[in-house]
C-alpha cells in the first residue's frame, strides 16, 4: 500500500504566549512538528506533505531538511480546508494518512494498526477518555457504525455523555477524500470546514468506516500551551526510562532522566539522577554515571566512572576511564584507555593516551598525549596566540609538575620531567629535567605594610 502523510501545521498557537510558531516548540529537544514527521518517515511514507501558515518561513528554514512538499494554507477555515489544500500536491491514488504537527507522541505501532485493513475505507483513530470535553464525539448507529462527528460546539445534551472522541488522525484513499471534503460546508458555531464532517457523508454513501485506537491516549493528546508540553515531556520522558529499565539499565530515579536524541545503553550501566543524554550518546556495559552529568553526541566506553557535575560533548571515551567530578569535555577529546580527567579539568580538541592523568584544575587543548602521562595540578596548554590555535605533543612516560604552562607549539620528548611552575617555550630532549623559575630570595627583616 502507498501511503502519502499530510501533516497539519499551520495553526499559531496563541496559547503558547510565544513568538515562536507552535509546531516549532520542542518536546525532548526536538521540535513538535519533527516529531511527526520522524513517525511518517517510520512509516515508510513515498511522500510527505508539510500544510503550514502562521510563521511559515520560520518552520520551512528550521525543518530545512525535511524531505518533504511545502504547502501554505493562506487562510484559516479550518481542518477540512487545510487538508485541501494538498490535492495538486499528492499521489491520490494512495492511501493519504492525516497527522497533526502539533501531536507528538503518536507511535508507529499505533498508526499501522490504522493502515491495516482501510482499502478503500475510512480508517479513523478514536480514543475513550474519561473527560471528553473539548473533543469531538464519535456518532455511531444502534448496530455499533460510525455515522458521523460532532463537535463540542455543536454537540447535544446526550452526545455530549459520549466519552469515544475523534483524534483527528484518519487515513483514506486520496481520491475518496478529495471527493468527500468538495461536498463538506461551515454552517457550523465556528464557521470553519471540519474535516470531521466526511464520517456522515461517508455513511451515507456506504464507505466504511474502521476504527482503531491507541494503547495510551497520551499518544493522541495535542500541545496547545506549555502546560500541556510539558507534561508530554514527562510522558515521553517516563516511557523512554521504562524502556532503558527493561533493557538492564539501572537508573536511580526514572523521573529524573533527560534524553533528548537516541541512546544505545547497554547492560549493568548506572545512571544517578538529573543526568542528561543528548544527540546520539552510546554507553558501555557497566559504566556508572553519577549525578548531574550532562553526555552529549558522545561514545563511552565500558566500565567508565563518570562522577557528579561532569559536561562531555561530542567525544570519544575508552573503557575504564575516570572522568570528573566537575570536568569538561569539549568537542574532539578522545580519552584513552584507564586515563582520568579529575576534578575541575578542561580538555579540547585532544587525545588523551591510555593511563594518563589529568588529575585537577588543568586545561588541555589541541593537545597529543602519549601513554602513561602525569600532568600535575594547575597546568594549562597555552594553545591560542590571540589569532590561530597551535599544537602542543606530550609523548610518552612524561612528568609535568604542578602551575606548568605549555606554550604552543610545543613537543615534549618521552620521559621528560617537567618541574613545577615552569613556563615551557621551547621542545624539549627525552629523558631531560627542564625547569624555569626564577631564583628564590629570602629578606630578613621584613616588615608588612600597614594601614594608615
Amino acid at each position: 500500500m502507498a501511503l502519502s502523510v499530510v501533516i497539519l501545521a499551520a495553526g499559531k498557537g496563541t496559547r503558547m504566549k510565544s513568538k515562536i510558531p507552535k509546531v516549532l516548540h520542542k518536546l525532548a529537544n526536538k521540535s513538535l512538528v519533527e516529531h511527526a514527521y520522524d513517525t511518517a518517515m517510520g512509516l515508510g511514507a513515498e511522500e510527505i506533505v508539510v500544510v503550514y501558515g502562521h510563521g511559515g518561513e520560520q518552520l520551512k528554514k528550521d525543518c530545512h531538511h525535511f524531505k518533504a512538499k511545502w504547502v501554505e494554507q493562506k487562510e484559516q477555515l479550518g481542518t477540512g480546508h487545510a487538508v485541501q489544500q494538498v490535492f495538486n500536491d499528492v499521489n491520490l491514488e494512495n492511501t493519504l494518512l492525516v497527522l497533526y504537527g502539533d501531536v507528538p507522541l503518536i507511535k508507529v505501532d499505533t498508526l499501522t494498526d490504522l493502515l491495516n485493513d482501510s482499502e478503500d475505507k475510512v480508517a479513523l483513530l478514536s480514543v475513550n477518555l474519561n473527560n471528553p470535553f473539548g473533543y469531538g464525539r464519535i456518532l455511531r448507529t444502534e448496530a455499533g457504525e460510525v455515522c458521523g462527528i460532532v463537535e463540542q460546539k455543536d454537540a447535544n445534551d446526550e452526545q455530549l455523555k459520549i466519552v469515544e472522541v475523534n483524534t483527528g488522525i484518519l487515513a483514506v484513499k486520496g481520491s475518496i477524500l478529495q471527493d468527500l471534503l468538495e461536498n463538506i460546508n461551515n454552517n457550523n458555531s465556528q464557521g470553519e470546514y471540519y474535516l470531521t464532517d466526511i464520517f456522515a457523508l461517508a455513511a451515507e454513501k456506504n464507505i466504511a468506516i474502521k476504527t482503531s485506537q491507541p494503547k495510551d491516549s497520551f499518544e493522541v493528546e495535542g500541545v496547545n500551551n506549555r502546560l500541556q508540553l510539558a507534561n508530554l515531556e514527562r510522558i515521553y520522558q517516563r516511557e523512554i526510562a521504562n524502556e532503558l529499565m527493561l533493557s538492564g539499565v539501572a537508573l536511580a530515579d526514572p523521573n529524573r532522566l533527560d534524553v533528548r536524541g537516541k541512546v544505545n545503553i547497554s547492560h549493568d550501566v548506572f545512571i544517578d539522577i538529573n543526568v542528561v543524554l543528548e544527540g546520539n550518546v552510546t554507553i558501555g556495559e557497566g559504566t556508572n554515571i553519577g549525578p548531574n552529568c550532562v553526555i552529549s553526541d558522545s561514545i563511552i566506553g565500558e566500565n567508565v566512572v563518570i562522577k557528579a557535575n561532569s559536561i562531555i560533548e561530542k567525544s570519544s571515551v575508552d573503557n575504564a576511564v575516570e572522568i570528573g567530578p566537575f570536568a569538561r569535555l569539549r568537542p574532539d577529546t578522545h580519552m584513552h584507555e584507564n586515563s582520568k580527567a579529575g576534578n575541575f579539568v578542561e580538555i579540547k580538541k585532544s587525545e588523551i593516551g591510555k593511563g594518563s592523568k589529568v588529575n585537577h584544575l588543568s586545561y588541555i587543548g589541541d593537545t597529543e598525549m602519549g601513554a602513561n602521562v602525569n600532568i600535575g595540578a594547575g597546568t594549562i596548554t597555552c594553545n591560542y596566540d590571540g589569532a590561530n590555535k597551535h599544537k602542543t605533543v606530550i609523548k610518552d612516560n612524561v612528568f609535568v609538575g604542578s602551575d606548568t604552562q605549555l606554550v604552543a607549539p610545543v613537543i615534549v620528548e618521552e620521559n621528560t620531567t617537567i618541574g613545577a611552575g615552569t613556563t615551557l617555550t621551547r621542545d624539549t630532549d627525552k629523558s631531560v629535567l627542564v625547569i624555569s623559575r626564577s631564583v628564590q630570595k629570602t629578606i630578613t627583616g621584613w616588615q608588612r605594610p600597614k594601614k594608615s
